[in-house]
């Protein structure tokens, strides 16, 4: 793709670097971009450039927060000993949308997957095991993706987990196996949080 000017290559070529996004679609977006008021722009950038310096990580959960404490974990009314385990914050989103969870989440920061050099030293797992080790937890529910990566993930978190006297449930599989749970319709996702089962279970279901 030949550019007439260095700048408007630049700019493609970082938007491109987004996922999902290749370099004709980058292009419609910059010259979009190049056609609106200064002030648009300049909004996008102080707005993007904010969320990469400001932006915290909840010092209970690890959801994305503005403040130290999310406002999901510092609500009084949440429960405070039911924990759902979540690969990031599209799924706590997810989750929040059904209207049916009032505990709190655990933000792993994505899946044990070997293919990508995922290990569980890159996630938020001892984290998790030092919550449940200080008696923290009654419940923790698993709601991963139903992918080999996410279940994966909930028996390493399982076995970690079995010197505790703990409950440990599985969103039910509502939830169609090889889906992302972003994806899933509020009503299907909303009954398998309700419908959870124990996940020694959904061991043997597979």
């Amino acid at each position: 793709m030949e550019f007439s000017s260095k700048l408007l290559e630049n700019a493609v070529y970082h938007m491109s670097q987004l996922p999902g996004i290749g370099k004709r679609t980058a292009l419609r977006l910059v010259l979009h971009l190049l056609h609106q008021p200064v002030e648009q722009t300049s909004d996008l950038s102080r707005s993007l450039l904010a969320l990469r310096e400001e932006i915290k990580f909840c010092s209970n959960c690890h959801n994305i927060s503005d403040v130290a404490l999310c406002q999901i974990c510092a609500n009084p009314k949440r429960e405070q000993d039911v924990v759902c385990v979540v690969e990031d914050i599209r799924d706590v989103m997810a989750i929040e949308n059904t209207g049916q969870y009032i505990g709190l989440y655990h933000v792993l920061g994505g899946k044990i997957s070997p293919m990508e050099g995922i290990g569980p030293q890159d996630l938020t797992i001892s984290s998790l095991i030092s919550k449940v080790g200080q008696n923290q937890i009654k419940e923790l529910i698993f709601a991963l993706s139903s992918t080999m990566e996410g279940d994966t993930t909930n028996f390493y978190i399982y076995k970690q987990l079995k010197p505790y006297d703990i409950k440990i449930s599985t969103i039910a599989r509502g939830i169609s196996v090889g889906d992302e749970l972003e994806y899933a319709d509020e009503v299907t996702l909303g009954r398998s949080i309700l419908n959870r089962i124990p996940f020694e279970g959904s061991l043997k279901a597979t």
